[in-house]
Parts: structure tokens; sequence; C-alpha cells
């Protein structure tokens, strides 16, 4: 599982030097990657995660495609006083695992790599008025996150030009399963 994450990490340091743009998982499959993600690990240079990262919890992410081959995603994030559910609807953009969505800016996704049964690192860009930011998140099938994997992770980080004050290993919670104290957005 965390053989690939090594090799990851060196060619995004390589690509990222010479100015190229960071790959898609090669063949993505969408129906395999489609289901229940937790976000366990992310970093970024987001103004708005860089104030909250200390507080934030484990989310519980559903994925799932359109017939055209859209990404429609679900997440509820574990707040101190509820469960905040966000509906998101990313665009394909030319091939499987790059997608476009314009909630709160431009967002520019990609599914970096996956074995699909147990973890995915993905790669967003976000433009808004206010901010050009980046980052990574490390997706997991389950709520633990193997010691091994979430070290290769957090190797990446000056690999996207950031530092590791950026990231936020988040803490897993049971608070916000399906239903319980949920607010939509």
């Amino acid at each position: 599982m965390t053989a690939v994450l090594p090799s990851l990490a060196m060619a995004l340091l390589c690509l990222l030097q010479a100015g190229a743009e960071v790959p898609v998982q090669p063949g993505f499959n969408s129906e395999k990657f489609a289901g229940t993600w937790h976000v366990v690990a992310a970093f970024s240079n987001c103004s708005d995660f860089l104030k909250m990262k200390d507080v934030m919890m484990s989310s519980i992410t559903t994925i799932s495609f359109t017939p055209e081959g859209d990404l429609d995603m679900n997440v509820i994030w574990p707040l101190p006083d509820r469960c905040q559910k966000v509906e998101l609807l990313y665009h394909q953009n030319g091939q499987a695992g790059h997608y476009v969505g314009t909630s709160q800016g431009q967002r520019d996704t990609r599914v970096v790599e996956t074995d699909y049964s147990s973890y995915a690192v993905t790669y967003e860009i976000l433009r808004s008025e206010h901010e050009f930011s980046i980052g990574m998140q490390l997706l997991t099938r389950e709520q633990d996150v193997n010691p091994q994997l979430l070290e290769k992770f957090i190797e990446l980080i000056p690999t996207m030009g950031l530092t590791k004050d950026m990231l936020a290993v988040l803490p897993k919670t049971g608070e916000c399963q399906e239903g319980a104290g949920w607010h939509a957005r």
C-alpha cells in the first residue's frame, strides 16, 4: 500500500520544479473510487484552513459520480457545536480523476494516487478573489491511518513548496454519523 508514495513524492518534486502539472492517477476508475472516505490528514496554505486546522477533526466524505463522469461529493465536518454537511459538485476536466468546481472560488481537484481499497491522495488548487492556495488531503477508507502511510504523506509537504506547520493530522470522531445533528450548507 505505501510502496508507491515514495515515488510519488519524488515525481511531484521533479514535476513541480519543472513547472509541470500535478499528475492524475493513471487509469483512474471512478467506480472503484466511489464510496465513503475519511479525511485523516491535510496540508494547505489556505488562510481559512490555517486558522481552523488545530480544531479540525476527521470528516466523512461520500463520493459518487454522475453518468457524465462528474464528481458528486458529500462532506460531513464535525464542528464544535454541530455537524456541517456540505454538498459539492465537480465537473470532469478532460480526464477521469481531474475535476473543477466553483464552490467558494475556482477549485481544481485531482486524485493523484489511490489504491481504491485503503487510501487516496488528492491535490487541490483554490482560486478566489482574495487568495490562491494549494493543498493535499490523505483519505482512507477507515478512520485509522497507517503510520507509514501518514509519514509518506507528510514527506509530500515540501514538494508543494509548503511547510510542516501547514499540516493537520485530524483526530477521528464518531460524533457526526449520518443524520445526527447535521446542518446543510
